[in-house]
């Protein structure tokens, strides 16, 4: 077996290797006892492991027999014909994918090998849920302007008329009154609340992410989350993000009190990341531009996960699990995030649940932005 990295790349598939190399899809070669003989860069990052490091590896080092993608290996070997399979989960201490898609193709020229092909097919499915949310968003906007206008400006009237009763109404009249006062002051309080959805002009400009997530954490350190552990994992070459500052902060800091409010108040935590990636490009419609989204920042924690049928209309208003919950939270995030032109995905199960934002960078003149200086901890 290769032990070098340019051998597992090139001793392989002498005649391949370049080809397979170049392209952007992951592709792996398994011998007959199921050791990597070949990893191309996309499968290198897509598994989160170098080349040199494959070569030492099985498959059922990195992944349980009994998963669904050792599983389809054995069948290309029993069919000697190729084998594809949709939405798998990859799952194990040293990697975590779902909505994976697979096809295995038998080598006749290396018996007992097979050429594995991945696909990331949960691209697809957040950039449908993204439609969604923007969707929930639009709703939601059209819901605030609709409310601002035709509720909150009598509530005013109604609010005065009840005033001017208390003043002449008998004692026992009196607490209706204020009754009456008390509920239109909440029905004007949501009405507010939702004004946060109305259409308003975005200014952005380039924004270091990691001094907005050093905000966030601190409010979070000294209010709702003082009693869970918050750790930070960044990238301190990160560029800045385009974005609007106060808006970054509103859509963090309702995902971190989303996250504290989710874990065990003992042994709860939540991780802040950043990282580059090479992320997606989405078209805008009407134009022949495409946005590049290549800073992702995430909100990890280890509570009890999401239920699947929740995850859907997650991003919708009044949408809520939480008990006294009036479901605007992930909804005005979805807004926000929609108006930066960015994608937010979320991942869950029990112990990990992770919302993961994707940002643009600046746009420039054809040179790199400059990093962001990550600030120091005190």
């Amino acid at each position: 077996m290769p032990d070098s990295h340019d051998s597992l790349r090139l001793q392989a598939l002498p005649s391949s290797a370049h080809l397979l190399s170049a392209l952007p899809v992951p592709v792996v070669l398994l011998d007959a006892q199921e050791r990597f003989r070949f990893a191309n860069p996309a499968a290198e990052l897509f598994l989160g492991l170098s080349s040199a490091s494959l070569s030492q590896m099985h498959l059922t080092d990195l992944l349980p027999e009994d998963s669904r993608l050792p599983a389809l290996v054995r069948q290309v070997r029993a069919a000697d014909a190729p084998v594809s399979d949709h939405d798998l989960t990859l799952q194990s201490p040293r990697l975590y994918r779902d909505g994976v898609a697979a096809r295995g193709t038998p080598l006749p020229e290396m018996p007992g090998a097979v050429l594995l092909t991945l696909q990331d097919g949960s691209t697809a499915q957040k950039l449908d849920r993204q439609l969604n949310f923007r969707g929930a968003a639009r709703g939601a906007s059209a819901m605030a302007a609709m409310l601002a206008h035709e509720v909150k400006n009598p509530l005013s009237g109604i609010r005065g008329a009840a005033q001017l009763l208390e003043q002449s109404a008998p004692e026992a009249d009196r607490e209706l009154c204020v009754l009456i006062q008390d509920e239109v002051d909440r029905i004007r309080d949501l009405v507010e609340r939702m004004d946060m959805f109305s259409e308003r002009p975005l200014e952005r400009e380039a924004v270091n992410i990691h001094e907005v997530l050093d905000h966030v954490r601190r409010i979070a350190g000294t209010g709702f989350a003082s009693h869970i552990r918050i750790v930070e994992e960044y990238d301190p070459s990160l560029p800045p993000v385009w974005g609007n500052r106060d808006q970054l902060v509103q859509i963090l800091l309702n995902l971190v009190k989303n996250a504290a409010e989710a874990v065990d108040p003992l042994g709860g935590e939540i991780v802040l990341s950043t990282a580059y990636r090479h992320g997606v490009r989405l078209a805008i419609p009407g134009s022949l531009e495409r946005v590049h989204l290549p800073l992702e920042v995430s909100v990890r924690d280890n509570g009890p996960g999401i239920e699947e049928e929740v995850r859907a209309t997650l991003f919708e208003p009044f949408i809520t699990t939480k008990r006294g919950g009036q479901g605007l939270g992930l909804a005005l995030v979805a807004k926000l995030v929609a108006d930066h032109g960015a994608l937010i995905a979320c991942e869950s199960r029990p112990g990990r649940t992770s919302f993961r934002l994707s940002l643009a960078m600046p746009p420039t003149s054809g040179a790199p932005p400059a990093p962001a200086r990550l600030r120091q901890p005190a």
